[in-house]
């Protein structure tokens, strides 16, 4: 079998865990990694992350096959400008791993062109509260979409290769133009981002004369604003690099709540009614529960007693099946959701979960 020279650049969660999937499907090739923080790149080395390591862009770049750019959006863009200044070998196939495509497929297709260079969007969607070499998963992409967007550099072997190459992932993969990514990704990805970051504001604020604000706020205020917890630079450059998108989803969303605003001032019961009926009938009708976009995990939900040593109780039962999340909240018991939730990457690690409490517990369990 050919061996090939995988160069990815960035070693932190998303980089880091590419890697190691990489590694476990073409345990042949050789990895190598750049990463400017010290921390990340001695752990890639002591885990076996990587190969070898780098603090220099640069140097690594001309031994590649294919080039990852596993860094954020703004930083990705001045690694193209590098690297279309420098004697790549012929053919390199190069991507990335950025949350919006457009503006990085343009920046490639105006840097590299003319150049005997590959190149290919990419956008693995999943995540993790974690950060950094230390939080990688080889399982982190297992089952979620990894999609590629093809530009004016991308021959008709491009994508095949890369898919033969990131096989170890165990990933869904999608092909979508970049500029639609960055439309679907506004509404379902980047936009609920603002407004769970805009209800802990408005959230913050109320407190401030209503305490118990922050003692009731369980059930759905925090399922729906525990992505306000993600790294604010992050999404500065996903909000700033696809701006009309999210600025369209904004103002439609204005309209939206003046609609149900007249509606409540009118009383009008019905149409009160199927507002709450369209919701939740979309919901239902959408991919939602089925393992696919951003943060989406199997979750199972175990009603407990008020009982030292529950969870620890619980958490041996599940000894050696890997966990993503496990929250608990004891303040509010009308949480219809249950006080435990943990959340597993597959369905097979869920089943087993389920199984193992029923059989040895009299707790009631229910599954999202």
């Amino acid at each position: 079998m050919e061996e090939k020279t995988i160069y990815v650049a960035g070693l932190g969660l998303i980089g880091a865990s590419l890697a190691l999937g990489i590694k476990r499907g073409h345990p042949d090739y050789k990895v190598i990694g750049y990463n400017r923080s010290d921390k990340s790149r001695e752990v890639a080395l002591e885990r076996g992350i990587v190969d070898e390591a780098t603090s220099d862009f640069k140097e690594f770049a001309p031994l590649a096959d294919i080039i990852i750019l596993a860094v954020p959006i703004k930083q990705t863009i001045d690694f193209i400008k590098i690297l279309a200044n420098l004697d790549l070998k012929e053919n390199v196939i190069i991507t990335d791993a950025g949350s919006t495509k457009f503006e990085i497929v343009k920046a490639a297709e105006h840097y590299l062109k003319d150049k005997p260079i590959q190149f290919a969007g990419s956008h693995p969607m999943a995540g993790s509260h974690k950060s950094g070499a230390i939080a990688a998963d080889v399982n982190l992409f297992e089952n979620a979409y990894y999609i590629f967007s093809p530009s004016s550099l991308t021959k008709a072997d491009t994508i095949p290769a890369l898919q033969d190459l990131l096989s170890g992932l165990h990933a869904r993969y999608v092909e979508i133009d970049a500029a639609e990514h960055d439309q679907v990704t506004s509404q379902i990805s980047h936009f609920p981002h603002i407004i769970a970051s805009s209800l802990m504001e408005q959230a913050g604020d109320f407190s401030e004369s209503h305490e118990m604000t922050k003692h009731f706020a369980a059930g759905g205020f925090r399922d729906m604003t525990r992505i306000a917890e993600s790294e604010p630079g992050m999404w500065t450059s996903i909000l700033l690099t696809n701006s009309q998108a999210v600025l369209d989803r904004i103002e439609n969303f204005k309209q939206r709540l003046d609609g149900i605003s007249d509606l409540i001032k009118a009383k009008d019961e019905d149409a009160i009614w199927e507002f709450f009926n369209r919701g939740r009938q979309i919901r239902k009708n959408m991919e939602i529960h089925k393992r696919a976009g951003v943060d989406s995990f199997y979750d199972l939900y175990v009603d407990v007693p008020d009982e030292e040593n529950v969870i620890l109780e619980i958490l041996e039962l599940l000894r050696g099946t890997s966990l993503v999340n496990i929250r608990i909240n004891e303040e509010n018991r009308e949480d219809i959701n249950g006080i435990l939730q943990i959340s597993f990457k597959n369905e097979r690690d869920l089943k087993r979960a389920e199984g193992l409490i029923r059989k040895h517990t009299n707790y009631r369990v229910y599954l999202n």
